[in-house]
């Protein structure tokens, strides 16, 4: 079975091996367990259920909140051959019946799922004529209600066990406490013979470095000038991440910056052009990361404090995937603890403002009370926001709220691909009769794309547009036409979020704030928000035990190689270090290696080296290469 895996992992991804855990959790997978699979950032998720999807009779259901990855992924299998599709609410009706019909008629391996798309009664329906072998849950966090992204949307994944008994699930996050994988599993309704597996959340080539200085650009500058290689730079607005790119290359760093406001082909362009090394740095929002495969990252920067070690964790986890010394560090200032604080009220806003803020949002979408279920509405937040005169922050915490309590869906992610299905039969295209400008268009269409007749392409009005050679609007005007004549089904591009109703507009008086989505959420965040604060602002722990406490795990030592742990070998003398060198002998009668003994020490193993040497010169110690032993 192995050989087939690795088989598999060698014709369609092009490695030899599986990287650790991902051969145990997909062993599980295609026993047939119930399977938690803890994998840090870059450890190969996706590998774990597309390797079995392969292997395994029927479909495999993939429940992700990650729009914008779902689709990355459908295209990169595509790309490979498999056959892979995506629904959420972004897509049209049209677009939704060939994928049910696909996974109706066993033509695709795997189906990638908006977790709203869950609750809607025409999916459920589809779905029941469906042979589904795993249920696989990405994100699983957001299933808990302990965890940082809690979506009340992920829920809905025990109707899909109650549809399909018999297939297993697979539940996958980068980052847990001991708490959240419990309720993981409570959650999903793992059956007896489940299997856990956790890699360990230790980086031993990650050093956790914080920089406190009031003046943070300079600093900022300081650090990249005094590093090498790529690096993020992390910030939490769209201005600063366009401002700080400004500041870099003013002063000769080539950088580009990133958020989710930009334009589809302004998102690739900056991506490829950091990934391709054209530019060294990417200043970014939290929008940029998920699914990048960059491993040689040297630097993650966070100018701007993450709410949570969970977050940081998984930003500060793309450095260094290639295993080779990175640095993840944080510039902070005395006032980011206000800034850290003040959050928790923006994430709370008092509940009679969230109520106004849902009766605003119905009625800027045209919702009537008791109408709306199961609807997609376009929704303008800067609009919005405007109209009303109420402030954005606010405004994005009381429709997360309204999403944990069940009320509407706020989904910022969208399809912003225009997408391009001929369905006129073939042998009616040689008599269509075309002005010359859609003629060309529709020329240009044929020639350069591929599976036109068998599914929705995304296709770019701008490529189209220079191949026909003729203006961008004509084309949108053409393909409209053609839609018109029933050769084609055009879906143009789209660039707004939207809001998704499940079920019926309420009057304002009944909407309830339970315990468990507000007061209990508070109360965790903040137990979130003081985790963070004393990782960045004490300095007498090690900062890597500090991340593995948090997130259950025990360390061997002191990292070494963090700011806490560099500095407090700078104040140790050589003849201190050692007496500990010969402390840590004496309790291991074999000896120890140079490697060994820096971990427990909590050092470098540059600095063992020296003391050994010295050691070995009074005649109090043994050197076999590396081995240190006590002298006889």
């Amino acid at each position: 079975m192995k050989d087939e895996a690795t088989g598999i992992l060698k014709d369609y991804w092009g490695y030899d091996t599986f990287r650790p855990l991902q051969w145990d959790i997909i062993e599980a997978v295609l026993a047939g367990c119930d399977v938690l699979g803890l994998m840090p950032t870059g450890g190969g998720k996706s590998i774990c259920f597309q390797v079995p999807a392969l292997m395994r009779d029927g479909l495999t259901i993939v429940v992700t909140p990650l729009i914008s990855l779902m689709k990355d992924q459908v295209d990169n299998l595509r790309r490979r051959g498999i056959r892979a599709y995506a629904l959420h609410g972004g897509m049209s009706l049209s677009e939704t019946r060939l994928a049910y019909d696909r996974c109706r008629l066993g033509k695709t391996r795997l189906l990638y799922v908006s977790p709203e798309r869950l609750g809607v009664a025409r999916f459920l329906e589809a779905a029941g004529e469906w042979d589904v072998a795993t249920i696989v849950v990405d994100e699983a966090h957001c299933i808990s209600q302990w965890g940082y992204d809690f979506r009340p949307s992920y829920l809905q994944i025990n109707k899909l066990r109650s549809l399909f008994p018999e297939a297993n699930v697979l539940a996958l996050t980068a980052s847990a406490t001991p708490e959240v994988a419990a309720d993981i599993k409570r959650q999903l309704g793992f059956r007896p013979g489940s299997r856990e597996f956790a890699m360990s959340f230790s980086r031993a080539n990650l050093s956790y470095v914080v920089r406190y200085d009031e003046g943070k650009e300079s600093k900022l500058l300081n650090v990249l000038e005094c590093t090498a290689g790529t690096a993020i730079v992390y910030v939490r607005s769209r201005k600063k991440s366009a401002m700080l790119a400004e500041l870099l290359d003013k002063n000769g760093i080539s950088s580009t910056f990133y958020h989710a406001g930009l334009e589809p082909h302004e998102k690739e362009q900056r991506q490829n052009a950091w990934k391709d090394d054209r530019v060294r740095v990417i200043v970014a929002t939290n929008a940029f990361g998920m699914g990048i495969d960059k491993p040689d990252v040297r630097t993650v920067i966070h100018y701007d404090i993450p709410s949570s070690l969970e977050e940081y964790y998984q930003e500060a986890g793309r450095a260094g995937r290639d295993g080779k010394p990175s640095y993840a560090v944080v510039i902070a200032s005395k006032a980011d603890k206000g800034v850290l604080s003040r959050r928790l009220s923006e994430a709370f806003p008092e509940k009679e403002f969230i109520r106004r803020v849902y009766e605003l949002a119905c009625v800027f979408c045209d919702i009537a009370v008791g109408a709306g279920r199961e609807t997609v509405h376009d929704f303008n937040m800067a609009l919005f926001c405007r109209r009303f005169s109420l402030p954005a922050a606010p405004v994005y915490s009381a429709l997360r709220i309204l999403g944990r309590a069940g009320y509407l869906e706020y989904i910022e992610e969208v399809n912003s691909r225009a997408r391009v299905m001929i369905t006129a039969p073939k042998s009616e295209l040689y008599s269509l009769s075309l002005d010359p400008a859609t003629d060309a268009v529709f020329t240009a269409l044929q020639r350069m794309y591929t599976g036109l007749f068998a599914d929705f392409v995304p296709i770019e009005e701008t490529a189209l547009s220079l191949r026909a050679e003729v203006p961008a609007e004509q084309v949108h005007e053409s393909l409209l036409l053609l839609g018109r004549m029933k050769v084609l089904q055009y879906i143009p591009k789209r660039i707004t979020p939207y809001l998704y109703l499940p079920g019926d507009r309420e009057e304002t008086r009944h909407i309830l704030l339970p315990k468990a989505v507000y007061e209990d959420r508070r109360e965790a965040m903040a137990r979130r928000i003081e985790a963070m604060k004393q990782f960045v602002f004490s300095d007498d722990t090690c900062r890597s035990q500090t991340l593995l406490t948090y997130f259950g795990e025990s360390a061997a030592g002191p990292c070494g190689c963090c700011d806490v742990c560099r500095e407090r070998m700078r104040a140790t003398s050589p003849a201190e270090i050692e007496e500990t060198v010969m402390a840590v002998l004496r309790s291991l009668p074999s000896g120890g290696s140079v490697a060994d003994i820096a971990r427990a020490l909590g050092r470098n193993t540059r600095s063992i080296a020296t003391a050994a040497r010295a050691l070995a010169d009074k005649g109090l110690v043994r050197l076999d290469g590396t081995k240190i032993t006590l002298a006889k």
